[in-house]
């Protein structure tokens, strides 16, 4: 083997991406593990400019031509790279001018699944810490709210006049409010009793809900993936987190007024992902996605958490139930939103790691 075609070898064995420019910024060479990420074919681009792969800002081409012309070396973290096909990822690159003809070395690296699992990772944990102070809270807001109503129940058997009972009917009242408050605080009650569902069954239940209830005034879209086998959990709690996110569609969109109103239930395959710290080979992803007004900027970070909510008559436990429900699955909710289109994803393993871990016992 010559010296070139080793170094050919080498290169294109590098799982780190790997392009090459002339002093025009043309390309020269990509190795595969740059075509697989920018989805295009070195044989087909040969020649052609850089910038006709990948889009990132309109200074982009005269710091690369600086770098060329100046050698001068650079790297960048966590630039947003709009690919050809409408795709966006996020990568570090690097920089590096070589040889006597302006030419460029790029080295990159995707960022997308380090910073996917170091959100949720965060998200985890905040939320846990969250829900584990406000089931306190509950607690002990629930404490005393017997002694409360029982002390307004006998007063009301001693007032001499009816009419003062009123105010111990407020008391009763306003005593069951909060404590139906509290319960809710708490969260679902019941352990999920994991069998096989069938998350479209669960979607259609769920859209003959909204479908009801909106009185069919909300177009409803299905886009789903006949492919995705049962997954392992509870029926009933999947379509409560579900509901529960498909009702904040329906009222935002009949809120808003939004013109030719459409919730889409959408499922996919996602391969390769790491939830928590725990890797899963398949998950189901279910999306939910409403062409409302979006969701308020100053809450879109909270959202998930109690008592957060953009809408007026909202009382911003709905997500955070949903939330729950879907950690007790192993799995996790996100959320994007701009104006025009509400997107909550929710990622669920087809096979949750207590269930390998026991599968590989039994063997």
């Amino acid at each position: 083997m010559s010296p070139e075609q080793l170094h050919k070898t080498l290169l294109d064995s590098l799982s780190t991406a790997l392009i090459v420019t002339d002093g025009n910024l043309r390309l020269r060479y990509m190795n595969p593990a740059a075509e697989a990420l920018l989805g295009v074919g070195q044989q087909r681009c040969q020649g052609e400019p850089l910038t006709e792969f990948f889009y990132q800002s309109d200074d982009t081409e005269s710091q690369l031509r600086l770098a060329a012309t100046q050698a001068h070396h650079y790297t960048q973290r966590q630039a947003q790279w709009q690919l050809p096909g409408g795709k966006s990822i996020t990568v570090d690159y690097t920089v590096t001018p070589f040889g006597d003809q302006s030419e460029l070395i790029i080295e990159i690296q995707p960022v997308d699944r380090l910073l996917r699992i170091s959100r949720n990772q965060w998200l985890s944990t905040s939320q846990s810490t969250t829900r584990n102070l406000v089931r306190g809270m509950a607690h002990e807001i629930k404490n005393p709210l017997g002694g409360i109503r029982g002390a307004a129940q006998l007063l009301a058997k001693e007032l001499p006049q009816p009419e003062l009972q009123e105010y111990t009917r407020v008391i009763i009242d306003e005593a069951d409010r909060l404590r139906n408050l509290a319960d809710r605080l708490l969260g679902p009650t019941q352990q999920p009793q994991h069998q096989p569902v069938n998350i479209h069954e669960a979607l259609e239940r769920v859209a003959t809900i909204i479908k009801a209830e909106s009185d069919a005034a909300i177009h409803l879209v299905r886009d789903y993936d006949p492919s995705i086998p049962p997954l392992h959990g509870d029926q009933e709690h999947l379509i409560q987190a579900l509901l529960n996110i498909a009702r904040n569609a329906l009222q935002a969109l009949l809120e808003s007024g939004t013109e030719a109103p459409q919730i889409l239930l959408r499922t996919r395959i996602g391969r390769r992902y790491t939830i928590g710290q725990v890797h899963h080979p398949l998950i189901a992803v279910v999306d939910i996605i409403d062409n409302g007004p979006g969701i308020p900027k100053e809450v879109a970070d909270n959202i998930f958490y109690p008592l957060i909510s953009g809408r007026a008559e909202g009382t911003g436990l709905g997500l955070t139930i949903a939330q729950q429900l879907i950690h007790q699955h192993q799995g996790f909710i996100e959320c994007h939103s701009v104006p025009g289109t509400t997107r909550f994803s929710l990622h669920l393993p087809l096979e949750p790691a207590n269930a390998k871990v026991k599968s590989h016992l039994d063997h």
